[in-house]
């Protein structure tokens, strides 16, 4: 309550001013050469002339995200891949899955991308599943089933309980649903789940169990095998997240990996969650929730049967939704087969190994976690690692910023495993480290300086504050600047 004084409320106010400026100075900059658009247009334009100004729109920002510089961000540049995305959602782009009747073949497409995906997943034909908007929404669907099955069974305060690792995604189901949600230990040699503190924290309003498969932070594969044995002994649903590499760890036996076991021949796993849009090489809007039978996935449904303009029924938290994004996917799947998306896993995990073991020998830096399949976290114990986050930047490469503990990671992409991109980026981490080695106490500036005052400030809320400066900097015009 320390911020309520009136002395320390004004100074929060003034650096929230300072820090708000700045965001929208670093928004608003990269498109100052923009003529912003701020009402209707008063009259109708040519379609060669909305084009030519979607390409000036495309032309701005400095990162070079086609030749690799992001980490995650882009999971494939194919031009072929790109091409049959663009002309099968040209011929698809007014359906609505919303509307079977119109539409029946986006249905039958929807429903394949489902079976495909469980197929993937060793669910038998009695697993079941949906296609949703994203790993969020994946997400937020499972919780939702979870929370309604805990309540019919007599649960009062349903809980999350789930790793520190798992996505903030649960932490907004969470929030959204009105459930409360506990956060379980790691192992802070290997960053996987501590399982004995799951079993310890285990109470009777908890209503689900959560494993990555990897976890997103440092990309170690949670033991979901021995989570799926808690599921069973206390007779709680397990949900597997497979947001991130979905499209990768069911592939990686066939390409040549060991990987520990994750998907439904599993006992006890419940529900999966695989994101499309990331290594399933689909557009953005796109992931798979599989349940194991049609009994779990029927407490995600919704339906309000008295409304006057008719009984409505959804399957997902949206009512109309993009038939040509579900055909995109499909088209996707289908054009990759399981041909193409061993090879491409053989090359992402193949890099992602590569480039971790050359980090390991960088003086002073160290792996954290295991690089389990296309992650590679790392610090360094002689200098704030984000001082070399910040560095990387200057030479044209973009990390994920982590905390508890300090790191950054590289999330690796088919762009990654071009020819002499990870050499140059291991090069230039080599002699970014050494840069820094010779004054370390002067790598203190940018993002090291942003992630610190962050994890020094005692109260979240305040954070959650800045954050959301942050976010209203994303709808901010140059003329927010002065406000």
């Amino acid at each position: 309550m320390v911020k309520k004084i009136p002395s320390v409320k004004q100074k929060i106010t003034d650096e929230k001013e300072k820090i708000r400026v700045s965001f929208v100075e670093e928004m608003t900059g990269a498109c100052k050469e923009l003529q912003e658009i701020l009402a209707l247009p008063e009259v109708s334009s040519d379609n060669e002339a909305v084009l030519a100004k979607v390409n000036q729109y495309l032309g701005v920002g400095g990162m070079d995200w086609k030749a690799g510089a992001m980490s995650g961000t882009v999971y494939n540049c194919s031009q072929q891949g790109l091409q049959l995305i663009s002309d099968v959602y040209g011929l698809t782009s007014l359906t609505n899955p919303l509307h079977p009747d119109a539409f029946p073949g986006i249905r039958q497409m929807e429903m394949e991308v489902v079976r495909m995906t469980c197929d993937m997943f060793n669910g038998g034909p009695e697993t079941v599943g949906c296609v949703t908007t994203g790993g969020t929404e994946s997400i937020i669907l499972a919780c939702k089933s979870y929370r309604d099955m805990a309540i019919e069974r007599g649960v009062k305060y349903p809980e999350i309980l789930c790793p520190v690792s798992a996505h903030a995604a649960f932490d907004k189901a969470a929030d959204m649903l009105g459930i409360s949600i506990r956060h379980v230990p790691l192992d802070p040699d290997t960053m996987r789940v501590d399982t004995a503190a799951m079993q310890r924290m285990i109470n009777k309003n908890t209503m689900m169990l959560v494993g990555s498969a990897p976890q997103f932070p440092h990309g170690s594969v949670d033991p979901i095998e021995a989570i799926a044995k808690l599921g069973l002994r206390y007779n709680l649903p397990v949900h597997v997240d497979a947001c991130l590499g979905g499209f990768l760890v069911p592939f990686m036996k066939s390409a040549g990996y060991d990987v520990l076991p994750f998907d439904f021949s599993v006992p006890g796993v419940f529900s999966i969650s695989a994101d499309t849009h990331k290594y399933g090489y689909a557009p953005k809007g796109t992931s798979v929730l599989m349940y194991k039978n049609a009994e779990l996935r029927s407490y995600q449904w919704f339906s309000f049967p008295d409304w006057p303009g008719g009984i409505y029924a959804t399957p997902t938290i949206g009512g109309s939704r993009s038939g040509g994004i579900i055909a995109a996917c499909w088209a996707t799947m289908i054009s990759y087969g399981k041909e193409g998306y061993v090879k491409a896993t053989k090359e992402i995990v193949a890099t992602t190994r590569k480039i971790a073991s050359e980090i390991a020998t960088v003086p002073t830096l160290k792996i954290v976690g295991k690089p389990d399949v296309s992650v590679v976290a790392f610090t360094s114990d002689k200098f704030n690692v984000y001082s070399l986050s910040d560095a990387l930047k200057a030479r044209g490469w973009a990390l994920n910023a982590l905390q508890f503990p300090e790191c950054v990671h590289l999330c690796v992409t088919r762009l990654h495993t071009e020819a002499g991109v990870a050499d140059k980026f291991v090069r230039d981490v080599r002699e970014a480290t050494e840069i820094i080695l010779r004054d370390p106490e002067a790598a203190g500036g940018g993002s090291a300086a942003v992630y610190g005052m962050a994890a020094s400030i005692p109260d979240r809320s305040i954070v959650s504050e800045l954050t959301a400066v942050y976010l209203d900097s994303l709808y901010a015009s140059k003329a927010d600047i002065s406000r």
